[in-house]
């Protein structure tokens, strides 16, 4: 289950941000997960509730959306991919062009990224 190494990073970095600032707490956290990086939603939430005890994170709101895997083909198609016709049968998805057919590059999809952060600091 690599979600709790992923959230523990996220975390890491979270409260490393919060630290610099002084906050007193998080409230607020939204990330970024890419469609291809195969991490379930479940499992990060899971694992961020388990991370942040006990830290400024401890009952902030996670906000995780999944951000749509785009591929790019020698065709010169660029967007969505449709799924080989084999893919129930595999552990790895085959991406397919659907303009051609052919097999294509993965340009989005595998991020994951913090955008935003809200937490509350002291008056300067």
């Amino acid at each position: 289950m690599h979600e709790i190494s992923v959230m523990s990073e996220i975390v890491k970095g979270i409260i490393d941000e919060a630290q610099k600032r002084n906050a007193l707490r998080v409230e607020r956290v939204s990330v970024e997960i890419g469609e291809y990086t195969m991490l379930g939603e479940e499992q990060l939430r899971f694992a961020f509730k388990v991370i942040s005890k006990d830290t400024l994170l401890e009952n902030a709101e996670l906000d995780l959306r999944t951000v749509a895997g785009t591929i790019e083909c020698e065709c010169g198609f660029k967007g969505e991919a449709s799924p080989a016709s084999d893919t129930p049968h595999r552990s790895v998805p085959v991406l397919e062009c659907p303009k051609c057919g052919g097999g294509a590059r993965t340009v989005g999809g595998r991020e994951c990224v913090i955008r935003d952060i809200r937490m509350v600091v002291p008056d300067v």
